[in-house]
């Protein structure tokens, strides 16, 4: 059992100086807010929560301070409270892109809500496109849904509005990994429950697992002891009333599953899960013919050996039963050594020099590239052309090459050094890479130099036990280790602290009862600017309800970015905002608001 403070990040130490004091016009509910943003950029999860309730306290009516609630709920776990909270921002400033985001971002925590969340998510791209953070958040949904193009597509737009985004940067070289989650086999947009899909997933595994190790044992057991104890018609029947196990088996963990309908869904998403069944009923099919095939006992001395005449069915199904779980095991590795384009990943990730996550990111995939290479080597040293293995030199190039091609700068220096120096065992499995490599190639370029390929034989078993004593390292310590099921995804910097705009009570005077109020907005042909029937209210939040034409509301939805300009006596004013059709009016949400004095008064003010 932990500490306290480990038990509760939240409440661990912080440096001095990390904490932020109340405002000193504690009546100010916008300087409330303040604090409590600059609490949760400090990580002060709890105590921003107290600064936000403290704004709501005194202005119900203002988004901002229940959009920071949420941030403050979600980050410490009450992620129905945090939703609660979203929603109610959204409520007041349906138009608000963070908003919008808020609530996108604590909906995505919920199970069965993820289309919720991707619909508020494009809301807020629409409301907002110029903005980074609501395409970044578009990109993590999709990332965890195994959408790898529309995922590369959303962080690639919230790079171009800001390259200097570390979480959309990791994540863009995740996609080129084709990483996928470890709960791969549930699809995020489907309305059952995650633990209800997680308990099928671990009943199928444990049938699979059960069924081929029940049939191992049991076709070994016959075996033995119909070749070895001349028992061959009682070793057949035992072996066939072994079956009927296989039916209970089967019974006792499909009770266990409740979402069947979702069943084969899960097997089309997960292919090791899919692969894991489908070798199970194999098995089962392997197992009969061993049984049926087992020849009957006929030994003839051969040296100091006794060699069975066995038929070739009972072989190759005894060799399936025994080895399938070792074969997957090969196979998997296989697969997840050359899925993906590991170089580009690496890359993104050299991008965000420092980050603890790129880093730890960047380690996994030098272990991928390994992994490419030593199955490259391999191949060419079983090919029965000797010629053919002289193109294990291209290994060490290729090597220099994805180290020149992952700088952001070719002229910068290397940026894998740091990685290499923390990871020992990455770098001893490089050095005997390469010396395999000029091993292999050695031999097939002098025929019959057999120490050559002795020492490249031994050379790739060494990485290979390399690479198992590194991940059982990690495994024992809890480490992030070599394999796929390392590599996580990084966050975000919280976009949606940002205040909200708000109007002054000289503005919400002026477009209540000013005569000369127009709406401006994109139609078909460019900007149009038509004068507003009425602005039949203004909220306490700022927002401004329009009557205006049915020209309009078809503009409004196409675009919602609109501009409304209000006129006074003393000055006039321009409200750009989303505008949300309700009703019979337009629900116009400020985002930014200028004020200006008419020619005369040379001074400007911004709200």
């Amino acid at each position: 059992m932990g500490s306290d403070a480990e038990d509760h990040p939240s409440r661990a130490r912080r440096e001095p100086g990390s904490e932020v004091p109340p405002p000193s016009d504690r009546a100010d509910p916008r300087a409330w807010c303040g604090v409590a943003a600059a609490r949760l950029r400090r990580d002060r999860p709890e105590e921003a929560l107290e600064a936000a309730r403290q704004a709501v306290d005194r202005d119900p009516h203002g988004e901002w301070g229940h959009r920071l609630a949420s941030l403050a709920l979600e980050r410490l776990g009450r992620d129905s409270e945090a939703v609660a909270s979203a929603q109610e921002a959204v409520r007041l400033a349906p138009g608000s892109w963070a908003a919008r985001l808020r609530l996108a971002g604590a909906l995505r925590r919920v199970p069965a809500r993820w289309r919720e969340a991707w619909e508020e998510a494009g809301r807020a791209v629409r409301y907002a496109p110029d903005e980074p953070g609501p395409h970044a958040l578009s990109g993590d949904l999709a990332l965890i849904r195994g959408d790898h193009d529309t995922a590369a597509a959303s962080y690639r737009a919230a790079l171009r509005r800001d390259p200097a985004q570390p979480g959309a940067r990791v994540n863009l070289g995740l996609t080129f990994l084709r990483w996928d989650r470890h709960r791969d086999h549930h699809d995020p947009a489907w309305e059952a429950d995650p633990r209800d899909t997680g308990r099928a997933r671990r009943a199928l595994e444990t049938w699979s697992r059960r069924i081929r190790l029940l049939l191992a044992v049991a076709l070994t057991a016959v075996s033995v002891a119909g070749l070895g104890f001349d028992l061959y018609q009682e070793a057949r029947i035992a072996g066939y009333a072994v079956l009927a196990a296989v039916p209970l088996i089967t019974w006792r963990q499909a009770a266990r599953i409740t979402v069947w309908p979702l069943v084969p869904a899960m097997l089309g998403r997960d292919l090791w899960l899919s692969v894991s069944v489908t070798v199970a009923v194999m098995t089962v099919a392997a197992y009969v013919i061993g049984v049926a095939g087992m020849p009957a006992l006929e030994i003839t001395l051969t040296g100091s050996f006794l060699a069975p005449a066995a038929g070739g069915e009972w072989a190759g199904a005894l060799g399936f039963v025994l080895f399938n779980a070792p074969a997957i095991l090969v196979l998997r590795l296989l697969v997840e050594a050359w899925r993906g384009r590991p170089v580009r990943a690496l890359a993104e990730f050299a991008r965000v020099p420092g980050d603890a996550t790129a880093c730890r990111d960047t380690d996994v995939t030098l272990w991928v590239i390994a992994a490419r290479a030593w199955w490259t080597i391999l191949a060419l040293a079983a090919l029965p052309w000797p010629r053919v293995a002289l193109a294990a030199l291209a290994v060490p190039l290729w090597f220099a090459l994805a180290g020149r091609w992952s700088r952001p700068d070719r002229s910068a220096g290397p940026v894998l050094g740091p990685v290499l120096r923390r990871d020992r065992w990455l770098g001893a499995a490089f050095v005997l890479l390469v010396v395999a490599a000029g091993c292999v190639a050695a031999g097939g370029a002098v025929p019959g130099w057999t120490r050559a390929w002795q020492a490249g034989w031994a050379a790739l078993g060494l990485f290979a036990v390399a690479f198992a004593v590194r991940a059982a390292t990690a495994w024992w310590r809890g480490a992030p280790g070599p394999t796929r099921s390392s590599l996580v995804p990084r966050d975000h910097p919280p976009a949606d602290l940002g205040p909200s705009s708000g109007l002054t009570d000289e503005v919400r005077h002026a477009a209540t009862f000013s005569r000369s109020v127009v709406l401006s907005y994109a139609g078909p042909g460019g900007p149009r600017s038509v004068a507003v029937s009425a602005v039949t209210s203004v909220s306490p939040s700022g927002e401004m309800r329009v009557i205006a034409g049915d020209e309009a509301w078809e503009a409004v939805e196409r675009d919602p970015r609109v501009a409304v300009f209000v006129g006074d006596p003393r000055f006039w004013a321009e409200v750009r905002g989303v505008a949300i059709a309700d009703h019979d009016v337009l629900r116009i949400t400020p985002r930014e608001v200028l004020v200006r004095e008419y020619p005369g008064r040379h001074q400007a003010r911004t709200r």
